[in-house]
């Protein structure tokens, strides 16, 4: 028999293990309550913001009110990464209330509202920006370009626009979506009317013009 273990005195042997197992399955199961309610109350949002456009689609002006206050911010910020300008953000987020107003009966539950309602932002976007001339970048600073890659345009300021306004639009609006609010590929992809696969390659592009060269 091994030394170490002649010598172990006799309570070690005893040693109760059961209360610090119950400790880490309680933990466990208040990891899984805390995403359970979490997923409930998205469940809820969800249900609540589909009867909200159906009530739109009866021409319900209160319910188009509350969808402005739920999404305005959102939308807002997502228009004003795209345009660089907030007068012009602000111009499309009423083009983009006027369209949903007009087309809230189009919606057919294939994706959540708030996927649905930037798309017809984005939409509402592109007929604006078309022909438009892309945001202006801030003069570069002397020395070392500080330039943010992706994973730091989820934070706001005037670097942040600068960095975006070097993207092309197709580009920019997949950072911005992903990134800054946080919708994952597929929603993307949604949004856009575009392929999964082409949402990971304007990524990486525009991963390579953040960067810039090597």
């Amino acid at each position: 028999m091994d030394g170490r273990a002649e010598k172990m005195p006799g309570w070690a042997g005893r040693i109760d293990h059961r209360p610090r197992v119950r400790t880490a399955l309680v933990h466990a199961s208040d990891g899984q309550s805390a995403r359970a309610a979490r997923a409930r109350r998205d469940d809820r949002a969800a249900a609540s913001d589909i009867r909200v456009l159906a009530r739109i689609a009866d021409g319900d002006a209160r319910a188009l009110a509350d969808l402005y206050e739920r999404y305005s911010g959102p939308l807002f910020a997502f228009l004003y990464r795209l345009c660089g300008d907030r007068g012009t953000a602000e111009e499309i987020l009423q083009d983009t209330v006027m369209a949903v107003w007009l087309s809230a009966a189009s919606y057919r539950q294939r994706s959540s509202v708030s996927t649905w309602l930037f798309g017809v932002a984005r939409r509402q976007a592109h007929n604006r920006l078309r022909g438009m001339p892309p945001p202006i970048a801030a003069e570069p600073r002397e020395g070392p370009d500080p330039l943010p890659g992706p994973e730091e345009l989820a934070v706001g300021g005037d670097q942040v626009q600068s960095a975006l306004a070097r993207l092309p639009l197709p580009h920019r609006e997949v950072v911005v979506l992903l990134l800054v609010h946080d919708l994952s590929q597929r929603e993307i992809a949604e949004v856009l009317g575009i392929p999964v696969g082409t949402v990971k390659s304007r990524l990486h592009h525009a991963r390579a013009i953040l960067r810039g060269p090597a």
